[in-house]
């Protein structure tokens, strides 16, 4: 049986890879995390259950965490990461210990191991200040160069971090001969995503809040939003090509929209019969982001298969059952922009 690792295993992406593998390969799957999202629920309970499956909990900032993982494994995805809007506004200090901390332990521990194939996740943040300030091509390609408008705003420390964890393992996989991937995702949405995105915010003042008017924070901005099997899809794809060794990869979907219309289509779902107000959004946020995956179609055959309009509605379900249980957000949620 080929093994795998996924650092940060735990989160909303990684624990979807983990399903996935599950149901689709034969493989020896390690999940490490420190599970500072929460605590386990019933969706990562019913995966750890699995034979194949080995959870190793611990503080990976810390380079001892990594002596209780193996050395060697066919595939090592690279998950692992504070992120949030709200994170990098409040505690950009903390994103900048806690990433640069990851991305450094992981790589020496790659170094002194005999990891076969590695995919470092990244974010389309890197361009960012490419595409506000420069008007750069959008949909946008994975050769665009990797910009911030803002070195000293707090917004950015998440991005900056991710820069230097794509050329940190493209460079360390040639010094230390093991294929690396890069993969790029572009706000990717699903069932149990947490609840420190655009869609849960929602639902919470939606559902819970029940705002009247409802500020459409960021109304004209645009995104295009990518279902979560499609990315989880795309991710395995990318670190099991043949194609795929030193290369980068958008994943995502290339249906641009506003975040008015996906409001409003939020607000259809949950039936909401008031007014909508336009609203300034959170400070450093980028006005445009969709993603060119020609790329990842011609050396992937990635193609992604769930329309953001399901995708948005499967979502919000999960996150109205989830209120109406009862249930309490496993970290702080929805957070006006003037208050962060």
């Amino acid at each position: 049986m080929k093994k795998v690792i996924i650092l940060g295993g735990a989160g909303f992406i990684g624990l979807n890879i983990a399903r996935y593998l599950i149901e689709n390969r034969d493989y020896k799957i390690t999940i490490a995390d420190n599970l500072s999202r929460g605590k386990m629920d019933s969706y990562m309970i019913e995966i750890l259950e699995n034979e194949n499956v080995n959870f190793v909990e611990g503080d990976f900032t810390k380079e001892s965490a990594y002596e209780n993982l193996d050395s060697d494994y066919d595939y090592c995805y690279m998950l692992a990461s504070v992120v949030g809007v709200n994170n990098t506004l409040k505690i950009p200090g903390e994103i900048i210990r806690i990433n640069t901390s990851l991305i450094l332990n992981t790589l020496e521990w790659l170094r002194k191991g005999s990891a076969k194939n590695v995919v470092f996740t990244s974010t389309s943040e890197n361009y960012a200040g490419t595409i506000d300030r420069f008007g750069y091509t959008i949909p946008t390609p994975e050769d665009i160069p990797l910009s911030i408008s803002d070195i000293s705003h707090p917004r950015y420390t998440y991005a900056v971090t991710k820069m230097l964890g794509e050329s940190g393992f493209l460079n360390y996989a040639k010094s230390y001969d093991f294929n690396c991937t890069i993969v790029r995702y572009h706000n990717v949405i699903g069932p149990r995503m947490g609840f420190k995105h655009v869609i849960p915010h929602l639902a919470e003042r939606f559902l819970m809040n029940k705002e009247n008017p409802f500020l459409m924070y960021g109304h004209d901005q645009t995104r295009a939003f990518c279902d979560i099997s499609d990315a989880v899809n795309g991710t395995v794809l990318a670190i099991e090509s043949d194609r795929s060794n030193g290369e980068i990869f958008h994943i995502g979907s290339d249906e641009e929209i506003s975040i008015e219309r996906l409001i409003k289509a939020s607000g259809n779902f949950f039936n909401y019969k008031g007014v909508y107000e336009e609203a300034p959004t959170y400070p450093g946020s980028t006005n445009r982001r969709c993603p060119d995956i020609t790329k990842a179609n011609e050396y992937l055959g990635f193609y992604p298969k769930v329309k953001w309009e399901d995708s948005l509605n499967e979502t919000l379900v999960w996150y109205k059952d989830f209120f109406e249980k009862g249930e309490t957000a496993f970290e702080k949620s929805f957070e006006k922009p003037e208050n962060v």
